[in-house]
């Protein structure tokens, strides 16, 4: 299973509007099969696996991070009408899919085949990965992830606004690298006036990954490829499964204030502003009520600078 994550990891910011799922297929201890959910949706990584492992995966095993889907498409057959024909005997499935074209439909079609099934293996790790695809399913709305630079003592800019650079090279790497894992990069107007930012991918190799940009605030003068919000109920009905926001300060401000941060990403950097700006008004009326919302889920180094991931507690 811990295969299939990682070739499900390749897909994420490419497939909107499937989730990105992998699979691996094992026969006598061997991997036969391999896949993950193709640019655009399709292939399915049960398509994929299923087509390199051929006659070998008659009698083999499959892992597969989604349930395999059980509704038939114009684009494709059901994932799990594939491994079935295909003769998998065994399935084991990380997260269960709350589609309700599937929602549990995959599983009882592979048992009522005779095919031995598990759930739940990782199942934490796999929904992580798919939090785009089951925020959009169960909350009617994208999954929201904040970034922000902060200093030691929570500044996000100088007095004046100036915010490059608040961290170094590596860790602007890495906020390229959540970029190509997004379907939407969003700022708000204020930021997209005083710092135009490009708002693209640069890491070589990715540079395709760039994802669709949008600015929230008032719509007049923006180039006709931006997508355009005028307040944050425009951006959560966007169809979008990953948005990614990446300022600036009233935005950040008002989707606190809102609840509709699913991810925060703090990029610290070990240096002191002082008299610096900082979010604001984010709606709290008690510090009692600041506990037991956040719980951090990833802290790395990067150079100088740590990256921290906190994931909203729901």
């Amino acid at each position: 299973m811990g295969a299939a994550l990682a070739l499900a990891s390749r897909g994420i910011g490419t497939t909107f509007p499937n989730p990105c799922v992998g699979c691996v297929i094992v026969a006598d201890g061997r991997v036969v099969g391999r896949g993950w959910t193709q640019p655009g949706g399709r292939p399915h990584a049960e398509a994929m696996a299923l087509a390199q492992a051929g006659g070998a995966a008659r009698g083999a095993a499959a892992y597969v991070t989604l349930e395999p889907c059980a509704h038939v498409s114009p684009r494709g057959a059901a994932c799990s009408d594939n491994l079935i024909a295909a003769g998998i005997a065994r399935v084991v499935v990380a997260a269960h899919d709350p589609d309700p074209r599937t929602n549990g439909d995959g599983v009882a079609r592979l048992s009522s085949a005779g095919i031995a099934v598990t759930c739940g293996v990782r199942a934490a790790e796999a929904q992580s990965q798919l939090a785009g695809f089951l925020t959009r399913l169960k909350q009617g709305r994208p999954h929201i992830t904040l970034k922000l630079a902060v200093s030691l003592d929570g500044a996000i800019a100088m007095a004046d606004g100036r915010s490059k650079w608040i961290t170094g090279d590596r860790a602007r790497a890495a906020a390229h690298l959540e970029r190509a894992r997004a379907d939407l990069i969003v700022v708000g107007r204020g930021t997209w006036d005083a710092d135009a930012p490009a708002l693209d991918v640069r890491l070589a190799g990715l540079e395709a990954r760039s994802p669709r940009i949008g600015v929230v605030g008032r719509e007049s003068g923006l180039p006709a490829h931006i997508s355009h919000f005028a307040d944050l109920g425009a951006l959560i009905a966007d169809p979008a499964m990953n948005v990614l926001v990446e300022g600036g300060m009233g935005l950040a401000a008002s989707l606190f204030a809102a609840d509709l941060v699913d991810t925060l990403i703090l990029h610290r950097a070990p240096i002191l502003i002082g008299a610096g700006r900082t979010l604001g008004d984010i709606g709290l009326a008690d510090l009692g009520d600041a506990h037991g919302r956040w719980q951090a889920a990833a802290i790395v180094t990067l150079g100088p600078d740590r990256i921290e991931r906190y994931t909203r507690i729901r």
